[in-house]
């Protein structure tokens, strides 16, 4: 499925939630890994705040992507952040829904 960019260069961003390692099997705790580089995946809450409006966003990033420390509140600057839509099928049940990820997230504005 393809991608889309998400421009932020006049948005304002905040950590919301610290990042948390993402899990690719929760029963066996298999943690999520980057396909291309092999990279363990992590989560990480993120306020965008742009033209009036506020958002929150569950963005994955690998863990080379951001440094120690991120916590909610701290602004921060995203890198390469797409928006990718999904969809599948498990017990009959269709669901749906878009995925965010980022290639970095660097404190500071």
């Amino acid at each position: 499925m393809p991608s889309f960019k998400i421009d932020l260069s006049t948005a304002v961003v905040f950590v919301a939630t610290a990042p948390t390692p993402k899990l690719a099997n929760v029963k066996t705790g298999e943690r999520a890994m980057d396909r291309e580089t092999g990279a363990p995946l992590s989560t990480v809450g993120l306020l965008v705040s742009d033209e009036g409006e506020g958002s929150l966003y569950q963005v994955t990033i690998p863990e080379t992507g951001y440094q120690e420390g991120l916590a909610p509140g701290i602004p921060v600057k995203v890198t390469g952040l797409k928006a990718r839509d999904w969809e599948n099928e498990f017990n009959g049940q269709k669901r749906h829904g878009i995925s965010f990820r980022a290639i970095a997230i660097t404190a500071g504005v």
